[in-house]
């Protein structure tokens, strides 16, 4: 498979805290009366707490009142990028109107939307993956080449974590916020059990050609390096499996035990039992893959311009882990650039690690809020490196990948122009009165589709549209489409866009 389709899901914790000085002292609002002022406008645009937006994006409150984010189906990982800080800005976005809206009733404080995985009470909320696959590939020995590599890609791919201190053990830094919160390798179940691979095979698109591989055991990452070594080094190893390539025998004992030890053992010389008999490092794991894979692009070549990039970082990354040298990486992946800033604070303050100033600096690194968020000051001064530029993201807010998604888009603005209601998911297309002439979209790669041009056509005359691309309206600040006063005959008197 020379092109995929990626995608991934992320839950945000949610907070209210309260001015000091407020009337009505307390604890900040419950989650779900929360959540649900951080989508008022959500539901006033959609008429639910479960749409999708003009980007191709699905924006919805999941359970435990988890505002998440769903980027559109990408086919590169740039776009998928680009998509997922969207996410974050939207987020933000509805995170300030919230506060408007909480002030206007009588309670002030802020509204904090943080990008993480596990809130100060210990709950753990996630980040899952989504590659499409080829049916044809055996599930039995993806799974035996994966599960060692996502159990061991923390150390490469980690957002870290202050680990408070506890009965048995001290205050200390992990790699990973997920990793003791998955209780088994592979499962069907999401919640009860939360496993590292989840079956639930749900393509969304032919389901004798494709699979879905729902990985949850990945960490949100605020750092867009890390998140390319994340999708791109798993990318790597999939293409592998997928090609049949040997790859040996890297299979775990005990994989939950070994996903613990290995994140709470910053030089990744943890040794865990390999199925096959002995041990291995994390290190030693992540070796020997990289190594493969290697080899696989000599041979087999690069599929895209950022594989060297990938390569690179991930020997580099692992060469930090090995030396404990963590400057090589600490502008690049996510648990160094905060182990950098802990360490930094916890020095100049006299704080041990276990101290509450951390924990809380720990959190204040996920905040989305560009302005307070800690990762977005450190990449201000240059301690965090980008490989995004501010049109991409920009861009990704309002105009959809090229891919199914584009098609989504255009079919949910264009509806919106003309006042028509629709009802959309991945695969299914529907004007409200038209029910009969519903289209289903099953190829995730199709950028256009002429039953769905066919249909917004019986709504109107759309050439004023046709006029204004995805590309032209988001340059003029504009979100495509999302109420019926975005259609005029002089684009420089559009108004401005609404939050979402």
């Amino acid at each position: 498979m020379d092109a995929r389709i990626y995608g991934v899901e992320t839950e945000f914790g949610l907070i209210h805290r309260p001015a000091a000085d407020q009337q009505h002292p307390g604890r900040g609002l419950p989650p779900d009366e929360l959540a649900r002022y951080l989508f008022r406008p959500v539901v006033e645009f959609g008429r639910s707490s479960n749409i999708f937006i003009p980007n191709g994006s699905r924006l919805y409150l999941d359970v435990g009142s988890h505002p998440e984010y769903a980027t559109a189906e990408c086919a590169d990982l740039i776009d998928l990028i680009a998509s997922d800080r969207a996410g974050e800005r939207i987020m933000h976005h509805l995170a300030t109107a919230a506060e408007h809206r909480i002030a206007t009733d009588g309670f002030t404080g802020q509204v904090y939307v943080l990008k993480n995985n596990v809130d100060s009470a210990g709950n753990s909320y996630g980040s899952h993956e989504n590659y499409l696959i080829p049916r044809t590939t055996h599930f039995r020995r993806l799974s035996g080449i994966l599960l060692p590599f996502l159990i061991t890609r923390q150390i490469i791919a980690g957002a870290g974590r202050v680990v408070p201190a506890d009965e048995e053990t001290q205050a200390h830094f992990a790699f990973s916020q997920r990793a003791d919160h998955m209780w088994e390798g592979i499962s069907s179940a999401t919640t009860r059990s939360r496993p590292i691979i989840n079956t639930r095979d749900e393509p969304h698109a032919d389901a004798a050609t494709h699979r879905r591989l729902h990985v949850i055991v990945g960490d949100s990452n605020m750092s867009s390096t890390t998140s390319l070594l994340r999708y791109g080094s798993t990318d790597l190893v999939l293409r592998m499996i997928e090609a049949g390539v040997p790859v040996g025998d890297f299979e775990l004992e005990n994989p939950i035990a070994a996903i613990r030890q290995i994140s709470h053992d910053l030089t990744g010389q943890a040794r865990v039992r390999i199925r096959g008999g002995g041990e291995m490092t994390a290190v030693q794991i992540q070796r020997g893959l990289l190594e493969r894979v290697q080899r696989f692009v000599a041979a087999q070549g690069a599929h895209h311009e950022r594989v060297e990039q990938i390569l690179e970082l991930w020997d580099r990354t692992l060469t930090a882990v090995e030396t404990e040298d963590h400057s090589l990486i600490d502008t690049e992946i996510d648990w160094a650039i905060k182990k950098r800033l802990v360490d930094e604070v916890a020095a100049q303050r006299g704080l041990s690690l276990g101290h509450h100033r951390l924990l809380q600096l720990d959190m204040a690194y996920h905040d989305v809020h560009p302005e307070r968020g800690l990762f977005h000051l450190l990449r201000r001064r240059g301690r965090a490196q980008e490989i995004l530029t501010e049109q991409q993201v920009q861009d990704a807010l309002t105009v959809p990948p090229p891919t199914r998604a584009a098609v989504r888009g255009e079919f949910l603005s264009t509806a919106r122009v003309f006042g028509a209601e629709t009802t959309v998911d991945w695969v299914h297309h529907k004007l409200i009165e038209r029910p009969l002439e519903a289209v289903m979209v099953k190829d995730p790669f199709a950028d256009r589709d002429e039953r769905i041009e066919a249909l917004l056509d019986k709504l109107g005359d759309r050439t004023a549209l046709r006029e204004l691309d995805y590309q032209e309206r988001s340059r003029r600040g504009v979100s495509p489409a999302l109420t019926d006063k975005y259609v005029t005959a002089d684009p420089d008197q559009l108004p401005e866009p609404p939050v979402i």
